[in-house]
């Protein structure tokens, strides 16, 4: 049971002034058209490419690409490699359908494939060009999830630009920091493959986005959970210099994981595949063997059948000593990570929820089965204690996501800051039951960018039907469009979203009632150490449960390490 939930949340997320919603541009737009998109051109989907013509999907109002190849297979001998252009092709490529996920994990065993280095692209139905481009990275841990995360064709079947979502290595395959693999580029010992491919979908899209009507000088890189923080670390990343012009990390946030130390974290993960080779015979000598300069050992894992590879470090539920990845490598991301003075210093723009734990915690192995068997609603003990850690680790999760890393930039970072929150779910008298217990979650902001999202319809229910929440997601999709259009969120039709300093420490807060939406600027109110003296002052459940799930279950997370330093819970691999 408690496998099964933690599979099921991987999957999950790898797959967050009163307004006036009759006035912005995506309404205007659609008021315009009689509450459609105008479809009276044909536009062909045929396309060129450098590599190649595609034909994609012709529907009412947009025109996708999808599974367009970036990159050629990455498997067996050219496994851990820098990515290398597709092969050109003669014939038209139809691109009508999903292309392969990455080798990954599911709760129906490995699925996906090592050659799917693909992206889906985006655009309204019209013949207009020099459209602001959005490269989506989703989420996963960045072990699982793909790029049909979030589809495209919500916004930009009201707003002129072009989205493009990518596929990239993931698990094992993106990520591997073992010395022995260190023969290749600087790039390629970094050990961030994942990094490296996306990187390299960037520069595919700057030479062949014009042909799909955008505008390659203007590209806005964004990314929810894991792909927000692959967004936070490309800001710190001399490999991306000048790749993008703006950037949006979505419920991301700070994390960079330490070399040396994930090299002893992998060599004990792949320990018990040399033992089952019989190459050595217990896991003291596998490690040893793994971490060694021994010229066999390369040649072992590169002949390692992919799907033994790909459900290593599983469930790691937001902690990075389960599996670690973002290297500081010295090369890719600076030794110093975070803690660099020198950025991509571009329009930057970034957005939490209030309960950003309450999935996480839902399907944390402490509740699993008071979710299995409905407790968690029904007994006080258990909702109390759900209670605790959603609202202490929704505001560790939430301030780790947004305030702190906007103070870590602050004094070297030149360029607006504009941060979100969603309060959206926070009032259950606004929401359908379903989303009660999760409130505003991580991916609370999912189905505003796209409406037809069903990663969580079971989780929300009818809570984004109301006329409130609809003009809210007007309003949240062209706040977005203002942002990847000029680097500047506002438009008349909207309220003021004031850029984040340490002078005006302010967010957007965003929530909806039934009938209409508010964005107001406020402070968050509260900073690390209130949370950590609320928690200890918190008498709604024992000392001694509090204690366990301290240690258990809000222990080791991205946002943790002052609770954990506090509480004696810091391990090994975060000292």
């Amino acid at each position: 049971m408690k496998k099964g939930y933690g599979i099921a949340l991987s999957i999950l997320l790898g797959i967050v002034l009163v307004g006036c919603s009759s006035t912005t541009h995506q309404s205007k737009k659609m008021i315009e058209n009689n509450g459609q998109h105008s479809t009276e051109k044909k536009v062909s989907s045929l396309r060129d490419t450098q590599f190649g013509k595609v034909q994609g999907v012709s529907d009412k109002d947009t025109l996708s690409w999808l599974g367009v190849p970036y990159g050629e297979e990455t498997s067996g001998v050219n496994r851990w490699q820098a990515p290398k252009s597709p092969k050109k092709w003669d014939q038209v490529l139809e691109t009508k359908k999903a292309g392969s996920l990455a080798l990954q994990a599911s709760a129906n065993g490995t699925i996906g494939s090592e050659n799917a280095l693909n992206l889906d692209i985006y655009r309204p139905k019209n013949d207009k060009k020099k459209l602001p481009v959005i490269v989506y990275i989703h989420g996963g841990n960045n072990q699982t999830g793909n790029a049909q995360e979030i589809s495209g064709k919500s916004f930009v079947s009201t707003h002129d630009a072009i989205v493009v979502s990518v596929n990239y290595r993931l698990g094992v395959l993106g990520f591997n920091p073992l010395a022995a693999l260190k023969t290749g580029s600087d790039e390629e010992k970094s050990g961030n493959f994942g990094l490296l491919d996306i990187a390299f979908s960037l520069d595919w899209i700057k030479n062949n986005i014009e042909h799909f009507g955008g505008q390659k000088d203007n590209i806005t890189v964004a990314g929810f959970s894991a792909g927000g923080r692959d967004v936070m670390a490309m800001l710190v990343s001399p490999l991306f210099k000048d790749k993008f012009q703006r950037a949006i990390s979505f419920s991301g946030g700070m994390t960079i994981a330490d070399e040396g130390k994930s090299q002893q974290v992998f060599a004990k993960a792949l320990a018990p595949l040399v033992i089952e080779d019989k190459v050595k015979d217990s896991q003291a000598s596998a490690i040893d063997w793994l971490l060694s300069d021994d010229a066999a050992v390369k040649p072992y894992l590169l002949t390692l059948d992919s799907k033994r590879l790909a459900p290593l470090m599983g469930n790691a539920g937001i902690r990075m000593e389960v599996f670690p990845h973002l290297y500081n490598d010295g090369v890719v991301i600076p030794k110093k990570g975070f803690d660099a003075t020198s950025f991509n210093d571009v329009p930057l723009l970034m957005l939490t929820g209030e309960q950003e734990f309450s999935l996480f915690g839902m399907f944390d192995p402490y509740f699993s089965a008071t979710v299995a068997n409905n407790t968690i609603n029904t007994d006080e003990k258990v909702r109390n204690a759900f209670g605790f850690v959603n609202k202490y680790g929704g505001q560790l999760y939430s301030l780790f996501n947004v305030n702190d890393s906007a103070r870590k930039l602050a004094g070297h970072y030149h360029s607006p800051i504009y941060n979100m929150e969603i309060q959206f779910g926070s009032d259950p008298n606004m929401i359908d039951k379903p989303m009660k217990n999760l409130a505003s979650f991580h991916g609370v902001f999912v189905p505003l960018l796209d409406s037809q999202n069903q990663n969580y319809a079971k989780f929300v229910g009818k809570s984004y039907d109301s006329k409130g929440a609809k003009a809210m997601q007007v309003a949240y999709q062209d706040y977005l469009y203002g942002f990847i259009l000029k680097g500047n969120p506002n438009q008349k039709s909207l309220p003021k979203w004031t850029a984040w300093t340490q002078d005006n420490q302010k967010n957007l807060f965003l929530d909806a009632d039934l009938q209409t939406y508010t964005a107001k600027m406020k402070e968050k109110g509260y900073i690390y150490q209130d949370v950590l003296a609320n928690m200890s002052q918190d008498t709604t459940i024992s000392a001694d449960q509090k204690a366990e799930l301290i240690k258990t279950v809000l222990n080791g997370r991205w946002f943790s390490h002052e609770l954990d330093l506090k509480y004696d819970n810091v391990s090994d691999f975060n000292k």
